[in-house]
């Protein structure tokens, strides 16, 4: 039996994280690492004692929204922004960890990211945000794309 890599192990769990997702256009998941210790992971849905989506209906949906655009027409906070709360709430330091996530950060996420200096951000599947990669490329914020199948990283920003 062939032992994952720590991209591979920390990605799975980022994945495995997602299935607890409740939006209903996008299932992300996200993990937080340091020193090869999970430290936070998040998923994205709709905030804590808060009607979800599948109980209310997609806003986006209603209003024809298209991916990547108007993020503020959403009930759910993003994978990312729940990973980052979830580690201010236990009193947890995320400079220099490293995320992994499921999906490219938005650019709202990616304001975070930088602003919470997360040194490399690992993802699964690429999202076409300009804004998010112009930020990530001028904060010097690495990202990289992860091919599970292939066991190939390629770095995007």
């Amino acid at each position: 039996m062939k032992r994952p890599s720590w991209h591979e192990y920390f990605m799975s769990m980022a994945i495995l994280v997602s299935k607890r997702a409740t939006c209903l256009r996008r299932k992300v998941g996200a993990v937080l690492v340091k020193n090869n210790q999970i430290i936070a992971s998040g998923y994205n849905g709709a905030p804590k004692h808060v009607a979800h989506c599948s109980q209310t209906g997609c806003m986006r949906e209603m209003l024809n929204v298209p991916s990547g655009e108007k993020h503020e027409l959403c009930r759910g906070v993003h994978a990312e922004q729940n990973t980052i709360i979830q580690a201010a709430l236990n009193g947890t330091s995320i400079k220099d960890s490293v995320l992994y996530c499921t999906n490219f950060p938005c650019s709202i996420c990616a304001k975070m990211i930088i602003n919470a200096e997360i040194a490399y951000v690992y993802v699964l599947e690429d999202y076409p945000d300009k804004l998010a990669k112009e930020m990530f490329s001028e904060a010097g914020t690495e990202v990289i794309l992860i091919d599970m199948d292939k066991n190939l990283l390629t770095k995007l920003i």
